[in-house]
């Protein structure tokens, strides 16, 4: 073997301790997609450098931190190829509503001008991927009515995968989608105490497009004040 390549066994050990649901299978799978290509030897085996092992950790960083899916990594890949800075922070609002984060909402009040999510547009495929479940959880997820396409198309949204993310972790607690569908349940009587709110105001004022949004993350504020008293 060539100096400074190593084989895929030696980079999946090197990766775990880092990444502990790096597999091998995985790897390959990434390497399919065309993220990563490392060297071919005469006999056929996988041989990985240095800058190959940092590319599939800039990759699982994506995924892991970001919950990135593989169409917008490949972009940022795409980028760095040219030169160019890849933009993680800009591609997900690292906020408890978008990325699913655990950490406690601090009790302040929203701005009233929040920069807008760039719409995500993802394959069933990727997001699979992507949020780390299996085909069986995602038909599972979909049957109790947690995600779906986004209307009139075939992918889906931020939300979705965070849903699934989020599914993914509580399961760990014995919370399976079957349970989750109380908190739809919940968030759908919240959706409707905020759409009658802000109905009058948008009726004299159509203009003021941030304030649903604005008075959502307020009672989401709430909603966890309220749930930590609960559980405290």
């Amino acid at each position: 073997m060539a100096i400074g390549l190593r084989s895929i066994g030696q980079v999946k050990a090197i990766l775990e301790a880092e990444f502990p649901d790096i597999s091998i299978s995985k790897i390959r799978f990434l390497e399919s997609e065309g993220l990563i290509s490392p060297e071919r030897a005469p006999s056929g085996y996988r041989r990985y450098g240095e800058s190959d092992i940092e590319r599939l950790r800039f990759i699982l960083n994506a995924q892991k931190k970001h919950y990135l899916p593989l169409n917008v990594i490949r972009e940022q890949l795409d980028a760095l190829d040219r030169g160019e800075p890849a933009a993680t922070e800009d591609a997900v609002e690292a906020s408890p509503a978008s990325t699913g984060a655990t950490a406690p909402i601090e009790p302040s009040l929203p701005r009233k001008q929040a920069l807008p999510q760039r719409a995500m547009r993802i394959s069933r495929r990727d997001l699979i991927n992507a949020a780390g479940i299996t085909e069986a959880a995602f038909a599972d997820l979909e049957k109790q009515g947690l995600i779906k396409p986004r209307r009139g198309t075939i992918y889906y949204d931020r939300d979705a995968l965070t849903v699934a993310i989020i599914a993914r972790k509580l399961a760990t607690y014995g919370i399976a989608p079957r349970h989750l569908r109380t908190v739809k349940q919940a968030a759908a009587s919240e959706a409707g105490l905020i759409e009658a709110a802000v109905t009058p105001f948008l009726r004299r004022n159509p203009t003021a497009r941030g304030l649903s949004t604005e008075v959502m993350q307020m009672v989401m504020y709430a909603h966890a004040a309220m749930m930590r008293s609960i559980l405290s």
